[in-house]
């Protein structure tokens, strides 16, 4: 994993969450190693709120949820870490994790205008009841991000998996 400064290389934003569809990591990775930028993953805590913005040290969040400690924040750290790190194997592209709170599409945003990186990519909207209802309720992370950045949104699909298996 690479530190933060990318010897003046202008990374691309990569939207990570925990269980997330391959596809967002593997596309980044093969557009950062065309590209011959790092990759910066971005992982955002929507249960923690943005108290204050300081880009040149850790963010201070304050959560709305006091159960939520942290070494849940270290647990979250370490498993995308590992998720980041498999689908990266192999690859050239050096990257970074970084955890963020607040609204996930702004903080995306503001971490893009941040670090003045070249795009954004993030994935659809992950299947299943939770996720809709989610969506529903703070609205789509891209669609946002596609409507109020100046920057390119990439938006990578799931790929269609099969519903049940054949002769079903």
């Amino acid at each position: 994993m690479a530190g933060e400064d990318f010897s003046g290389r202008i990374p691309l934003v990569v939207g990570v969450l925990p269980d997330q569809h391959v596809e967002v990591l593997q596309t980044a990775r093969a557009l950062a190693e065309q590209l011959g930028v790092p990759l910066v993953c971005a992982y955002v805590d929507e249960a923690s709120y943005l108290v204050e913005w300081d880009p040149s040290r850790e963010t201070h969040r304050m959560s709305l949820h006091p159960e939520k400690d942290d070494e849940d924040v270290a647990a979250i750290r370490k498993g995308l870490g590992k998720a980041i790190a498999e689908a990266m194997d192999g690859g050239s592209a050096d990257w970074t994790l970084r955890l963020l709170a607040g609204d996930p599409a702004r903080a995306l945003g503001r971490l893009a205008e941040d670090i003045k990186a070249s795009m954004i990519i993030v994935g659809t909207p992950e299947p299943g009841l939770g996720h809709r209802i989610s969506e529903a309720l703070n609205g789509s992370v891209a669609a946002w991000l596609s409507h109020h950045q100046r920057r390119p949104v990439l938006i990578v699909p799931q790929k269609k998996r099969p519903d049940h298996a054949p002769g079903k």
